[in-house]
């Protein structure tokens, strides 16, 4: 679905990243590996180009202008163009009640979750637009679309990734520029396998609130991702698509 399309993926030091990058290097794809962590990301894109992909790889700060114009430009000085990009990065800030929020934790999960989708957005926005279009995905959260106490924040910060998704959808869907969303639930990453070390419980309360009653694989986060990359979507904009074993159906 995606052969021989450039696509730029945040956060792929890891987890949803790390495992989108290794299926969509198994489809073909050219891929820009962008992550905040130079030794994880760089690891990834051995591991890529070990199985035949074909990798680059870029150390970003999501939250920094000037790194995330130096992400997209190295992606037009390797492939030439960029068609696709997976804006995965993220964090889940601190588990506590409202009050108890460090405003400096609230400033940072927002300006990674938030600012660092909006500054990627804006920057390969630019490009897809002299090059006659593109796919963007977003990566948001179960929780942009319903809510959890102790995450107020994160949240927040994902609730806002959908309204900045669908709205900028609108602005360039008369450019071929497609904008949606995806919504993981439960996934078997690090950030989750966090979350449950520090809530040792609420790994059985999560999956009873699951009707498939797991987590998600990477990978199988990393299909609906290709799918929205790949112009078999090419008639769904502004969308947020759950990926959560039945999660918000209930």
């Amino acid at each position: 679905m995606i052969k021989g399309k450039v696509v730029i993926i945040t956060g792929a030091g890891s987890g949803i990243g790390k495992g989108t990058a290794l299926v969509m290097a198994k489809e073909g794809a050219k891929l820009v590996l962008a992550d905040i962590d130079r030794e994880a990301v760089e690891a990834v894109c051995k591991e890529v180009n070990g199985i035949d992909g074909d990798a680059t790889f870029i150390q970003t700060d999501v939250t920094d202008v000037e790194q995330v114009e130096a992400m997209v430009d190295h992606a037009l000085k390797t492939y030439g163009r960029l068609d696709c990009a997976f804006n995965n990065a993220g964090i889940e800030g601190q588990l506590v009640p409202l009050d108890e929020i460090d405003v400096a934790d609230f400033d940072r999960t927002m300006s990674v979750n938030l600012k660092g989708v909006f500054l990627c957005m804006k920057y390969q926005i630019k490009v897809m637009e002299k090059s006659g279009g593109g796919s963007i995905v977003n990566n948001s959260s179960v929780m942009g679309m319903v809510a959890s106490p102790l995450i107020s924040t994160y949240c927040a910060s994902k609730h806002a990734v959908i309204g900045l998704t669908k709205s900028a959808a609108l602005d360039y869907v008369n450019k071929n520029i497609r904008i949606n969303a995806v919504c993981p639930g439960g996934v078997e990453t690090p950030m989750v396998t966090q979350v449950l070390k520090e809530t040792p419980d609420a790994l059985e309360d999560v999956l009873a609130a699951v009707p498939a009653k797991r987590l998600a694989s990477p990978e199988e986060l990393a299909e609906a991702v290709i799918w929205l990359c790949s112009d078999r979507s090419s008639f769904l904009t502004g969308a947020a698509v759950p990926v959560d074993g039945g999660y918000t159906a209930q």
